[in-house]
């Protein structure tokens, strides 16, 4: 599942979640994140149900990306059971993002 997290929904959809979610924190016009755009959509895809792909906006949601010290983008956080248990910055093909979250999946 992809879905855009906000900061009224973030703790109810990131930090509740009973799966791990990986949080991309992005911004419109940030290239790389243009880039990391398909390779989490296929996450997403394929990994329905094990794994959900938040992303946050971070013009639309500063608040977020500050709480979480975000200064760079693309950044990928990986939350589980409502605590950070990794986190990758900066644009990576799909098998660097596989191994980084596999070992947390369900």
């Amino acid at each position: 599942m992809k879905f855009d997290a906000q900061q009224d929904s973030f703790e109810s959809q990131v930090l509740e979640s009973d799966h791990p979610v990986l949080v991309d924190f992005w911004a419109e016009w940030c290239m790389p994140c243009k880039m990391m755009e398909p390779v989490l959509e296929e996450l997403a895809g394929e990994y329905d149900g094990s794994l959900s792909v938040a992303r946050v906006n971070v013009d639309e949601e500063g608040d977020l990306a500050m709480r979480y010290n975000v200064v760079s983008i693309p950044t990928l956080l990986l939350f589980k059971n409502g605590e950070i248990v990794g986190e990758h910055i900066g644009a990576a093909p799909k098998d660097t993002i596989l191994e980084f979250v596999q070992p947390h999946l369900l």
